[in-house]
């Protein structure tokens, strides 16, 4: 068990980076716990590695006295004078023990099961020291293997853990694979992976661009903000610290060779490089672009912003499924409303706006209702609940409380509200501007989204100006 004991410490040592005196320690406390099985309990016993002769020692202390009742613990006088001739009565003298090489095999295993443990503990701090300062970087790596859809990736020193969850969508590595991922967190621990990476994160985008555009890492351009919807689409919104530096064609390159680059590590996710302004209304055009931008309202307060466009550039502005005002919206940090010209004019038709003050009306059944010629509170009282359930595709009751609701409406010009007043702002996911869209242009959302120019979905074209 302890042959080429001195060796096997030595090599561990240099293999595996561990402290030396950290596998002594190992040793000797499993040694001792065997021992403990091996003897019992009851003995006052130590261990101890002689680094010169290479091997665990076992001592038992017993104490001197003249007349021995517990053999485990005592020795007589005669004994002890006889192993130390200076021994006195209430000395504690320790006996070498002989034959530990022989504990048994239960004693031995769980030795054994003990230095494992230490080891992996001593790795397990090795490790987390290592890394514990890249935490936020980019590591590169090999696939190992999968293990329930999560990649544990091979780094060198050490295996990382790649959560499903943390993958892209479209994955396409196998095994053996060369791999690059955002080291997201690193775990002291010896009983889970002390590694976790990621290729979702946000900052995984930005780190990528700092190694590919040397302006980024020299802080010439700054990184504003990043959005992503993994495997899809990202914007990334640049700046730039010095007047004679484009930040947005140093992020694409000559002839889009950065950019491009990005892209291939993601996988052909597109990349839309917006330009950052500290005005929202110059922001959240740049951010839409390609799509014209008629007017935006700011709401600094509420921190909302309602973009009106041309009613052809709608479907465009919201991108497909809502996925361009959503990234917008995300990276802004604010919440964007996107209506068109023809529906934005809707507020200041005083008619309208009446029936905005039905009571149990919301923003989008107005509109629906005056799509179908019901343009006021009036014509709502005066239509017929199954037509209006029709319209609003609702149930009957409840049109029924609507017309009945319309006819304590005032008539436009009784104190009705101002032009606008009815506009709520929509959360960044863009769903009441989606809605819109599919209403207003009868399903050309989808077909605005592929027919788009070729600017708005080809990876790395710069962001327009909105202008």
């Amino acid at each position: 068990m302890f042959s080429d004991l001195k060796r096997i410490i030595d090599q561990i040592s240099r293999d595996k980076g561990i402290d030396r005196s950290l596998l002594i320690e190992a040793i000797e406390e499993a040694v001792l716990s065997a021992a403990r099985k091996h003897y019992g309990n009851r003995r006052d016993l130590e261990v101890r590695y002689n680094d010169e002769l290479g091997e665990v020692e076992v001592f038992q202390f017993q104490t001197v006295v003249e007349e021995v009742e517990d053999e485990d613990n005592e020795i007589s006088l005669e004994e002890a004078q006889a192993l130390d001739p200076e021994a006195q009565l209430g000395d504690d003298i320790g006996i070498k023990l002989d034959n530990i090489a022989d504990l048994g095999r239960i004693a031995a295993q769980s030795a054994k099961q003990v230095i494992i443990q230490k080891m992996k503990e001593a790795e397990s701090e090795v490790i987390y020291e290592m890394y514990r300062d890249r935490e936020g970087e980019i590591v590169n790596g090999i696939v190992q293997r999968f293990e329930r859809g999560n990649m544990i990736v091979n780094l060198g020193r050490t295996d990382a853990i790649l959560p499903a969850s943390q993958q892209m969508p479209r994955r396409s590595f196998r095994q053996g694979d060369r791999i690059r991922a955002y080291l997201l967190e690193v775990r002291n621990s010896s009983r889970e992976p002390q590694l976790v990476l990621s290729r979702t994160d946000d900052r995984f985008l930005a780190e990528l661009f700092a190694l590919e555009v040397p302006e980024i890492a020299e802080g010439v351009v700054k990184i504003m903000g990043v959005a992503r919807e993994p495997g899809y689409r990202a914007k990334i919104a640049v700046n730039s610290i010095d007047s004679d530096v484009d930040p947005v064609g140093a992020c694409v390159g000559m002839k889009g060779s950065r950019v491009q680059n990005v892209v291939q590590e993601l996988q052909g996710e597109k990349i839309d490089i917006v330009p950052w302004s500290p005005d929202p209304a110059k922001f959240v055009s740049n951010a839409l672009a390609p799509a014209q931008i008629s007017m935006v309202v700011v709401d600094e307060d509420n921190k909302t912003l309602l973009v009106v466009t041309p009613d052809d550039q709608l479907s465009l502005a919201i991108g497909r499924q809502g996925q361009n005002v959503r990234l917008a919206s995300s990276l802004l940090g604010w919440k964007i409303d996107v209506k068109s010209e023809s529906r934005y004019a809707l507020y200041d038709d005083p008619e309208f706006l009446t029936l905005l003050e039905v009571e149990g009306m919301e923003e989008r059944m107005a509109e629906r209702l005056h799509e179908h010629g019901i343009k006021s509170a009036a014509e709502l009282a005066a239509a017929d609940a199954a037509d209006v359930a029709a319209a609003l595709k609702i149930e009957e009751d409840a049109a029924a409380a609507l017309v009945a609701a319309a006819a304590s409406v005032p008539a436009a010009g009784d104190g009705g509200e101002e032009a606008g007043s009815g506009s709520a702002a929509a959360e960044g996911d863009g769903s009441a501007g989606q809605e819109a869209a599919q209403e207003d242009e009868g399903g050309a959302e989808e077909a605005g989204a592929e027919d788009a120019p070729a600017g708005e979905d080809s990876p790395g074209e710069p962001a327009g100006d909105g202008e």
